[in-house]
């Protein structure tokens, strides 16, 4: 009864524990206090649970039969999960299948708009003055003068969040309108994916995405088997083999689903991506387990199975994938965060200045009491009511027009970034997309890249490109090149001693592997789990021997001259832990043979002879060569078998099978027994295809200071041969391999390693760190946390493997918010979505994985190669754009507005203005507006081609040297020194009255817009300063300026009083403009105040030149600022800086002097970014390994060491560089395989399934 009672409670949708909870809680109050309320909440908490129940009741009734007859009082507790009917209406409405990616809904947009907005202390502070200004007689400004900039303020930024968001609901929609079949009414209904429940019969097609979590039933394929690819889930480029139960693969056409009915019981929505478990009970009321082997998740893609039937139990957002992601974030820029400090800073200096002008006006007004001035009625006389009109006086020195306009800037910059051609791939017809314009500048302070691997650094395409056969390197026939011209064919054609060794080669080659033949008309088509292996296939395919048919017994090949077929005895898997797959054949001469093929290490093992079998010495080396060049590697060797033996080891290998206990441990054993007494055949060189582009990118990235740090689902192996590649790793850097299975293992592993580096801690060392998803685990607890990423910032390069989604947006956040650097996430797939959420920037490969990591980016691109012209060429200028906007804006607002404090000075402490209000209005909207939009729009450090070229250009904005503390407050100081010059100089110029020669003042407003001219007039010319890029833009913007300003002066002073505005401004541009000392004014006051401005440029660009300027000016002057870039001038400032960033590798030096030749060239690298700027690491392995010379480059010293063997010297010497001695690892073998572990059905089962001969079955 008790577990009946807990089904209730599932059907019901009511939850009894909070309320039990809560009553026990109330009841606990009323006996503790007896408080009068809290009996009364007591006794109503108890009427309302008693109605829930009753009401509840008819749902009850009308499951509970259904529930105990179908036998679902079996299984774990019903609390913990979830009842599905299949084929009927479901009792409990689940979430629809839409997901959304977007930060705004409709009844959500104003609420979490307007926290966004008020975020920003300055909307906040502006709200406060608009608020304050209400107040009858204290603003001195008028009413309105604040309330309505800060409304257009706030809709201009509502209308860019809202075509922003439009975006991203409108790229949410292509997912969510994408069509699917399902069965409704007893027939199949084409609808849309968000319209698909939980419960319903659906059928998808191959190369369809799943659209949502579905427990296959049946599929095209025998033995329910299908095929899918999870490189959208977790990276890993096989496919792997799912299988309906067998209870239900008969549900494979219409009549019989739609008789269909039954309920399955699963778990709760979770976010592992490896577990699930579930029952099914049918009408029969049998009940049929159901795992992961039967789970179709969504994000996954159906491949080489013509179709899957499948009962969805998961939808929306709690599918697993999207339990995986995380909600879209509202991202701040980190120069948006410093400027909020900037803008608390100055409004605590402005309630200062506003204490302090309020106390003035006090003192002065107890020292001037004399009746006669007729002070003592004031309104203004009180001292609360002084500092608020002070506050409301000097609010401006917050500029409020500087949010507005650095969106406005920002929303442009996103629609240079979508316009730029160079970032257009033709292809897929994709230009670049900004999702978001608030992070532009972040682009250009990025410090880390976080990158996915499959189908963002690969294109998931395997290519075989060479063997070694014999001795010899044999590559694949260019598309120009026949057959017969191939130094291979040519081989076996001569009778070439090596021929048989060939013949035997690609004969295994053909038959040993997995694949599935399958004919469409004149084609062959290969459906292989592993990628692998349908390479190699592929490749013997080329040279003639071709691999057509397979049986459940046997496999068929055309070899040139003859065909022949193999009885396929045996089919030993492969799996991580034994690094090799072989199969047992029969061959047409009835001859057994064992042909295995695997890792190096695990082939030479066993091979007859050992290490000196024959050929083995020049296959390994030959190995090193494919290594280096960041291929696959495979060793392929064949045993002969006699009968007798194969008999005997047979009996040993089914009984091994059999056995209840340690069966894993037994095949295993079995296994070795016959995988011995092996000879060499060759090995082969398989290439997983970078995307363009992506070696010469990272090898740029890491010159501009970057690191980059691959976080994927795939194999290790995998990993650190696209790492070798995509020259993220090279020959001569160490690994340090972190692979432990327990937090005590882990613990130990990283304390050793970071005792190990010493001294050279937190440093950057020439050293690659590589774990897994299992360390990372550990690694990523709270006691471990801190050494880990201690660990991980030692080394120059981090690649995580086999880690989920979630670990992957762990370990963006722990970078993050520990080091305060800013990151970069890129990936394509679904399972990237959630680091790139986590990341300050993230970028959406827009590929052929689906549209979720584009909808849920920032920054969206179609290649990998496009990322550095993204963060070089737009993340470098956009953050020199919008700091020099931000510290201009401030500039003339602190350079007008603290006018008003020495005029308050001059006034008595009075609190009158001394410009007209509304001119106070528009200095900001019209006078100033336009040189803050040419600087932060089309100002340019440097053209794209010398930024692309030289990245070490990247540094200056990465390290925030333009904007910071420092130079804020100079610029605040800059912009006070103008003020008290724009305000003093005209006031002793006309301090005689000299304003006419007629000796007639006019007045302090004439006054005031004399100021207000020389103020705009400079401010503009400041602006002039600023800029490195004068277009015709910049010109307009400039003298605009300052012409709107005429212009206004003129059309105001005319306006009263045919417009009812404007009295005290009627006539001003006669007074203006008949004033000869004003003109004087005009052209020296200006002029005396950018003077000191000038020099210190002019100083600062003759004996204190960055990289930067020096670059530009040879740039200007037309010369190659390659020079500059390699021994640049430096002041002893900076000089003293470039040290301090200095990385050493060496820890030591070695005790006794080297057998090997060690060349200490002393080669200072100079620069500011030298440590990048003259590498000599080679990315291209050395052809001859006799005479092979390593360079390895450190900050401060060049060193070239010469060795007769790259591997063994410098194994041999490793002393000679800091590297950790447990962890050191030099040779790459280059072995990496792709096939799925584990699974539902295993590679020799699944062959045994299934018969080509046969014809496939068609969709029902």
């Amino acid at each position: 009864m008790a577990s009946v009672s807990r089904r209730r409670r599932d059907y019901e949708g009511i939850d009894e524990a909070p309320w039990r909870s809560w009553l026990r809680d109330g009841q606990r109050a009323v006996l503790d206090t007896g408080c009068t309320v809290a009996r009364y909440l007591y006794r109503g908490g108890r009427r309302l649970y008693r109605y829930a129940q009753n009401n509840a009741q008819p749902w009850r009734t009308l499951y509970e039969d259904e529930a105990t007859t179908s036998g679902l009082t079996d299984g774990p507790p019903l609390e913990q999960n979830r009842i599905i009917f299949v084929n009927r209406p479901q009792p409990i409405k689940f979430v629809n299948n839409r997901i959304t990616t977007a930060k705004y809904s409709v009844p959500s947009f104003i609420p979490l708009f307007l926290f966004e907005q008020f975020r920003r202390y300055s909307n906040c502070f502006f709200l406060l003055i608009g608020l304050l200004q209400q107040i009858p007689d204290v603003s001195p400004t008028g009413r309105w003068t604040t309330v309505t900039p800060l409304v257009f303020i706030l809709c201009v930024s509502a209308l860019k969040e809202i075509v922003e968001d439009f975006k991203r609901h409108r790229a949410d929609d292509e997912t969510n309108r994408r069509k699917v079949e399902v069965l409704r009414d007893g027939r199949w209904s084409t609808i849309l994916w968000q319209e698909m429940l939980v419960g319903d019969i659906c059928k998808v097609v191959n190369n369809q995405f799943f659209p949502g979590d579905i427990v296959v039933l049946a599929s095209s394929e025998p033995q329910g088997i299908s095929f899918i690819e999870t490189s959208n889930l977790d990276g890993e480029t096989n496919l792997k083999i799912r299988q309906a139960h067998p209870d239900t693969v008969h549900l494979d056409n219409t009549p019989a689903l739609v008789d269909f009915t039954a309920t399955i019981q699963c778990e709760q929505p979770n976010r592992h991506l490896y577990e699930f478990n579930g029952l099914l009970k049918d009408s029969n009321n049998k009940t049929i387990p159901l795992g992961l082997d039967q789970m179709l998740l969504r994000g996954s893609m159906l491949r080489n199975t013509n179709y899957i039937y499948g009962v969805v139990v998961y939808t929306g957002h709690e599918t697993k994938l999207m339990k995986n992601s995380t909600k879209a974030p509202l991202k701040r820029s980190s120069i948006d965060r410093q400027t909020n400090t900037h803008i608390l800073m100055l409004f605590l200096i402005l309630l200062t200045l506003s204490l302090i002008s309020a106390a003035f006006n006090e003192l002065w007004m107890r020292a001037h009491s004399d009746w006669y001035i007729g002070l003592e009625d004031a309104q203004n006389a009180h001292f609360v009511f002084n500092f608020l009109t002070f506050l409301i006086l000097y609010n401006n020195l917050i500029p409020i027009s500087l949010q507005v306009t650095a969106e406005i800037v920002r929303f442009f910059q996103a629609k240079f970034i979508a316009m730029d051609s160079e970032m257009y791939h033709a292809a897929t017809d994709t230009p670049a997309m900004a999702r978001t314009s608030n992070l532009n500048e972040e682009l250009g302070m990025v410090k880390y890249i976080f990158s996915d691997k499959t189908g963002t650094l690969t294109c998931n395409i395997m290519e075989f490109r060479k063997c070694s056969i014999g001795e010899i390197i044999y590559t694949l026939k260019g598309p120009d090149e026949k057959l017969e011209d191939t130094l291979l064919y040519q081989n076996l054609q001569r009778n070439h001693p090596t021929a048989p060794v060939i013949r035997e080669f690609l004969t295994m080659l053909a038959i040993c592997h997995t694949v599935i033949p399958e004919q469409v008309g004149d084609t062959l088509n290969y459906h292989a789990a592993s990628p692998d292996e349908r390479a190699l296939v592929l490749g013997a395919a080329q040279w003639g021997y071709v691999f057509d048919q397979r049986t459940p017994r046997s496999v068929r090949m055309r070899a040139p001259h003859a065909v022949e077929e193999y009885t396929v005895l045996n089919v030993l898997d492969f799996t991580s832990a034994r690094k090799r797959m072989s199969v047992v054949v029969r061959t047409p001469t009835g001859q057994i043979k064992l042909y295995c093929k695997g890792a190096d290490t695990v082939i030479y093992s066993r091979l007859a002879g050992g290490e000196h079998a024959q050929y083995a010495d020049t296959t390994l080396s030959h190995l090193e060569l494919f290594a280096c060049d960041g291929l696959r590697t495979l060793v392929f060797a064949v045993a002969d078998i006699s009968e007798q033996f194969y008999q005997d080891w047979a009996n040993t290998y089914h009984k091994a099978s059999i056995a209840i206990q340690d069966r894993e441990r037994k095949l295993e054993e079995a296994a070795m027994l016959i995988e011995n007494n092996l000879r060499l055949l060759g090995a082969t060189a398989i290439e997983d295809k970078l995307q363009d582009g992506v070696p010469e990118t990272i090898a740029a990235l890491l010159k501009a200071n970057i690191n980059v740090w691959v976080l994927t689902g795939d194999k290790q192996e995998t990993a650190i041969n696209i790492g070798h590649s995509a020259r993220l790793l090279h020959a001569a850097m160490p690994l340090v391999i972190l692979n432990e299975d327990s937090l005590d293992g882990t613990r130990e592993c990283i304390n050793r390693h970071t005792a190990e580096f010493g001294d050279n801690l937190l440093k950057q060392n020439e050293v690659a760190l590589i774990t897994d998803g299992k360390t990372l685990k550990y690694a990523m607890g709270c006691d471990l946390k801190k050494d880990f990423l201690d660990l991980c910032i030692s080394c120059k390069v981090v690649i995580c493997c086999r880690v989920s989604p979630i670990q992957k947006a762990e370990v963006v956040e722990l970078v993050s918010s520990s080091t305060g650097a800013v990151t970069l996430a890129i990936g394509d797939g679904a399972n990237d979505v959630a680091m790139i959420q986590r990341a300050s920037v993230g970028v959406g490969i827009s590929g052929v994985e689906g549209l979720q990591a584009v909808c849920a980016s920032d920054y969206s691109i179609a290649q990998f190669r496009f990322l550095l012209r993204l963060l070089l060429v737009h993340g470098a200028w956009n953050y020199s754009r919008i700091s020099k906007l931000i510290l201009y804006s401030f500039y003339k607002n602190i350079c007008l507005y603290v006018i008003e404090l020495w005029f308050a000075i001059y006034s008595a402490w009075s609190g009158q203005i001394i410009f007209e209000r509304w001119t106070i209005g528009f200095y900001n909207v019209i006078f100033t507006a336009l040189p803050p939009f040419a600087i932060g729009l089309f100002d340019k450090l440097c053209s794209p081609e010398i930024m692309l070229r030289h990245p070490v250009l990247y540094v200056p904005s990465q390290q925030g040297l333009l904007f910071n503390v420092r130079v804020f407050w100079v610029w605040a100081v800059n912009s006070i020194l103008h003020s008290v010059l724009l305000f003093w100089l005209p006031m002793l110029m006309v301090s005689h009255d000299i304003v006419w020669p007629n000796g007639k003042d006019g007045g302090y407003l004439l006054m005031g817009n004399i100021i207000y001219t020389y103020v705009v007039l400079t401010v503009c010319l400041k602006a002039g300063l600023t800029t490195h890029s004068w277009t015709w833009v910049t010109h307009v913007a400039i003298w605009g300026s300052v012409v709107l300003w005429f212009l206004f002066v003129m059309i105001y002073s005319n306006v009263f009083p045919t417009v009812m505005i404007g009295a005290v401004m009627q006539g001003m541009d006669r007074m203006l403009f008949t004033s000869l000392v004003f003109w004087l004014g005009l052209i020296l006051i200006p002029i005396a105040t950018l003077i000191p401005d000038m020099l210190v440029t002019v100083i600062h660009n003759s004996m204190f030149k960055s990289m930067t300027e020096a670059v530009r000016e040879s740039e200007i002057k037309q010369r190659d600022p390659s020079a500059l870039l390699t021994h640049p001038r430096h002041s002893l400032t900076e000089t003293a800086r470039l040290l301090q960033n200095v990385r050493s590798v060496f820890s030591r030096r070695s005790a006794t002097r080297a057998t090997m030749e060690l060349e200490l060239s002393r080669e200072y690298l100079h620069g500011s970014d030298s440590w990048t700027a003259n590498a000599e690491t080679s990315d291209e392995p050395p052809r001859d390994l006799a005479s092979a010379r390593v360079h390895i480059s450190i900050p401060s010293v060049s060193y070239s060491v010469a060795t007769p063997r790259t591997a063994d010297a410098l194994n041999t010497h490793r002393d000679t560089v800091y590297l950790p001695q447990t962890s050191w690892r030099t040779r790459q073998d280059g072995f990496a395989f792709s096939q799925e572990e584990g699974g539902s059905v295993s590679q020799a089962e699944m062959i045994r399934a299934y018969d080509t001969r046969q014809p496939r079955p068609q969709q029902s």
